[in-house]
């Protein structure tokens, strides 16, 4: 099984592995030399090339998925390139390998091809099944009112180069049933590069769509779709570049449906601000964040994967969601992660375990899910649950804070196979009528009050001798608290004070209204 696989990570990836036709994997030493426009034989790293810094939470999922393809800028050269004039409803070029037929340019050969000025028709790749191809767009404007204005009918991977200084326009209008569905198609691999910028619209249905792997290493990018904004069925990849997207779908997206080691989207690096009518990331099988910065506005899931989710590494701020973070098996092992959601804020739920019952979760069974969180620091502000696990909540590390409902038919943390705490710092304030505490057995003390305040309340954690343990200041209403963290001792006294009123709490004791270890739970999946 071929792999992608980090080498040295200072942005959690030093460069992503290549794949292209004949791969073999070779040491990690071996470096993939510089090609001309040819066949693609290109160098891929193995398991053990994973950079110790990222946290196993995320490697080991890294490790079991398939490697995606990518051509790097160090792969072809800019002397090699050939020249298309685009000029409005025609074109022109001097090269063996481009074909020009009214206002569709064809690209029949391997190679290296520099796009320059104004196109109103489309650009076509239909080269050999192993070629490499490099489209250099070096202030192009193409547009296109019937189907891709560019679509890669056969290659074996291509690169959309942005010349640097460059300002780049891509548009079409293609319609929802269209075989090639989104303004750049790419029934092949697609990697974008460069420095330069692209504005992609398409009106129709998907913005940047490739049937194989989909990665982004470079470019100031800016996408809006009536649909996706940037689709890779096989891996949504994006190691760097500067993305604004606008999605009357999701932002980004992998589904391959028929593979349990694709469809997933990995985050490594770079600067994403995506706003989705449906999901922010939407993933068939895993999500990776291990790097970057990722601000999400989305109607429905900010990020969703079916079967696995991991962030261990960059900066991800969810402003906007119907239910923040969701998965069967979310892993929290690092970077700083920031959710506000109108339901519940981190959902496990779903996955590769479904409910006798069907319908909504079970209610109060454990259905196997997993939320484990083991480092990096998570701010939640949710309507709905704060952290809802329909199967386990486990902490090792970390330092969370929820801001749970207000509502009573929902808790800040709730699960239905109980909450065990061993490390990090958790405080968690929310409505009383379904809050939760740790499992009695947690090998850390936690403890549990019925407090209420107001947004603006200061809420204060004091040990006997008066020592504040920790401090938080409420963003909304609450009936109750629930604190966990080294400092805390079960069977000793500690003060939870609300505005300057002070209420005395034993550690490890449940308090009324089923803020017991295991809790009330239940409620949405």
């Amino acid at each position: 099984m071929r792999r992608l696989i980090p080498l040295a990570l200072p942005l959690a990836l030093a460069g992503l592995v290549l794949a292209g036709c004949a791969v073999t994997a070779q040491p990690a030493a071996t470096s993939a030399p510089a090609t001309t426009a040819s066949s693609v034989e290109s160098s891929v790293q193995t398991t053990s090339d994973i950079d110790s810094t990222i946290p196993t939470a995320a490697a080991e999922l890294l490790a079991a998925n398939a490697d995606g393809t990518v051509v790097k800028d160090d792969e072809w050269s800019l002397a090699d390139a050939e020249t298309i004039t685009l000029a409005g409803s025609t074109a022109s070029s001097d090269s063996a390998g481009v074909t020009v037929d009214g206002s569709t340019v064809t690209i029949t050969a391997a190679g290296v091809y520099t796009l320059t000025g104004t196109l109103d028709g489309n650009v076509v790749v239909a080269a050999p099944d192993d070629a490499q191809v490099v489209l250099v767009l070096d202030d192009a404007t193409i547009e296109s009112t019937s189907g891709s204005a560019i679509q890669v009918v056969t290659a074996d991977d291509v690169a959309i180069n942005l010349a640097a200084g460059s300002t780049n326009t891509v548009t079409a209008a293609s319609s929802a049933d269209a075989d090639a569905s989104a303004a750049i198609y790419a029934d092949s691999g697609l990697t974008l590069s460069g420095s330069g910028a692209l504005t992609v619209t398409d009106t129709g249905n998907d913005g940047i769509s490739s049937t194989d792997d989909l990665a982004i290493i470079g470019g100031t990018i800016t996408v809006t779709a009536a649909d996706d904004a940037l689709r890779g069925k096989d891996s949504l990849v994006v190691k760097d570049g500067t993305l604004t997207l606008t999605a009357g779908g999701d932002a980004l997206k992998s589904d391959q449906t028929d593979d349990a080691t694709q469809g997933y989207v990995w985050i490594a690096g770079g600067t994403i601000d995506a706003t989705a009518t449906d999901d922010g990331i939407d993933a068939w099988t895993d999500t990776l964040i291990t790097g970057g910065t990722v601000s999400i506005a989305a109607e429905d899931d900010g990020i969703h994967s079916e079967i696995a989710l991991a962030i261990s590494g960059g900066d991800v701020t969810i402003s906007q969601s119907y239910e923040g973070i969701e998965s069967g098996d979310i892993r929290i092992a690092g970077g700083i992660t920031s959710v506000i959601s109108s339901d519940d804020g981190v959902n496990a739920s779903g996955g590769t375990t479904t409910s006798s019952s069907g319908g909504m979760g079970g209610g109060m069974q454990d259905t196997g899910e997993t939320l484990t969180i083991s480092g990096g620091t998570l701010v939640v502000d949710a309507q709905g649950d704060g952290l809802d696990s329909n199967g386990s909540i486990t902490m090792t590390g970390g330092d969370v804070t929820v801001y749970g409902p207000t509502q009573q038919g929902n808790g800040a943390l709730d699960s239905n196979g109980g909450i065990d705490v061993s490390g990090g710092t958790l405080a968690a304030l929310g409505s009383t009528g379904m809050a939760e505490s740790p499992d009695e057995s947690s090998a850390q003390g936690w403890l549990a009050a019925t407090v209420s305040g107001s947004a603006g309340s200061t809420v204060q954690i004091t040990d006997a001798s008066g020592t504040v343990i920790a401090q938080y200041t409420a963003e909304k209403t609450f009936g109750s608290v629930v604190f966990t963290s080294s400092a805390i001792t079960d069977g000793q006294s500690y003060t939870v004070t609300v505005d300057g009123v002070a209420t005395s709490v034993t550690a490890g004791v449940a308090v009324a209204g089923g803020m017991g270890g295991g809790g009330m739970g239940g409620g949405r999946p």
